[in-house]
């Protein structure tokens, strides 16, 4: 069983998702997430204190700032904006697909997790993850 969650962004931020999985899935099985681009990423992370999602960006700013940056100087894939390859990195260095156990059409998240998207772009996206149940 295969489906597509599309996820609109605002900019750099965490956006969660998790609704929208849950209301899809049904039966038991391992649900496989992957997002098809290479500036965001996926992660299970705490849904209750939006204070995490602030701390995360902020960390991720400053371990790889925009190429505006005196400390990124080095960087050569600049045409498409300070953030793009920033946006790259963070991706590589971040998931980009997770793996979640599925039990009576529910998944197995701790108490305090939800599904994000890691927007690292600036802009506003419409970013898709395709989800797909296995047995």
């Amino acid at each position: 069983m295969q489906t597509t969650f599309n996820v609109q962004t605002d900019g750099v931020g965490l956006y969660d998702f998790t609704g929208q999985v849950a209301g899809w899935i049904k039966g038991d099985g391992l649900l496989t997430l992957l997002v098809q681009h290479t500036s965001c990423s996926l992660l299970i992370q705490e849904n209750a204190d939006p204070e995490v999602q602030t701390d995360l960006q902020n960390f991720f700013h400053r371990l790889v700032p925009p190429t505006t940056d005196p400390s990124m100087a080095y960087l050569t894939h600049t045409y498409e904006g300070p953030d793009d390859m920033p946006a790259h990195i963070k991706a590589a260095m971040l998931p980009v697909s997770l793996s979640i156990p599925v039990q009576n059409g529910q998944m197995r998240l701790g108490t305090w997790q939800g599904i994000y998207l890691f927007e690292h772009r600036n802009a506003a996206h419409s970013r898709q993850v395709v989800a797909h149940l296995g047995s």
